[in-house]
């Protein structure tokens, strides 16, 4: 089953009297439950496709359906909504609440989001924590820990709200090699346990081929596309 589809998907930036199209007409099908990179230069458009599919943008032309949704339906309401119940997010600079405990970052989405109750809070968090190694820094803040525990916590934030699918930007791109790896490979540890889609963005050479699906854009266009195995999971 897809859970994103993409055809024909063009997007087109207007700066006073200059025009840049990002995304020059990108067809693709992402699989439920797959692990799938966008890799390419910079400036390639992998942001603004990452950006349309969360929702954070809507398309110039052509259709792009999210877990059966859509996306140029939706309004600015709608689209947080839907956001909020269906998509998470990994940043690479972690974006991370420093006045904020490990545990109080992982629990926010659902303050802030989902209204979630106090009970099912706590059980969600805590089934996070250990699911990412992290328990016991759960009172620490921020800046107490190192990068690649901050992007374990930016893991179990993602998850927290059991989204359909997790947006990775470029998530590798403040880590070294061996945190990098110990990230990625958390990511698709999540995606075993609890069937998650995992889209990320890089150009990270090191990584590219931890993908099951990886997609090559250059200056807008899907240049190619390679599946390694199935790429589907149960």
């Amino acid at each position: 089953m897809s859970l994103v589809i993409a055809e024909q998907v063009r997007k087109l930036y207007r700066s006073g009297e200059t025009e840049v199209e990002a995304l020059k007409g990108v067809s693709f099908q992402i699989g439920a439950g797959s692990f799938v990179s966008f890799v390419g230069p910079s400036g390639s458009g992998k942001t603004t496709l990452l950006n349309l599919i969360g929702c954070l943008d809507a398309p110039t032309a052509g259709s792009l359906t999210v877990a059966g949704t859509d996306v140029a339906t939706l309004n600015r309401t709608s689209g947080a909504a839907f956001r909020g119940s269906e998509i998470g997010f990994i940043f690479q600079d972690f974006n991370l609440l420093p006045v904020l405990s490990v545990y109080e970052n992982i629990e926010y989405p659902l303050l802030m989001i989902q209204q979630t109750a106090e009970t099912e809070r706590r059980k969600r968090v805590m089934a996070l924590l250990e699911a990412v190694g992290m328990t016991d820094q759960a009172l620490k803040r921020p800046d107490q820990i190192s990068g690649g525990q901050k992007q374990r916590v930016a893991v179990a934030r993602a998850l927290v709200t059991n989204p359909k699918l997790v947006l990775a930007d470029e998530p590798t791109a403040n880590l070294d090699h061996a945190t990098a790896f110990m990230v990625i490979n958390l990511m698709k540890q999540m995606r075993d346990q609890f069937g998650t889609t995992f889209v990320f963005s890089t150009h990270d050479p090191r990584i590219v081929g931890e993908a099951e699906v990886i997609h090559h854009l250059e200056d807008g266009l899907l240049k190619e596309s390679e599946q390694k195995g199935d790429g589907s999971h149960d």
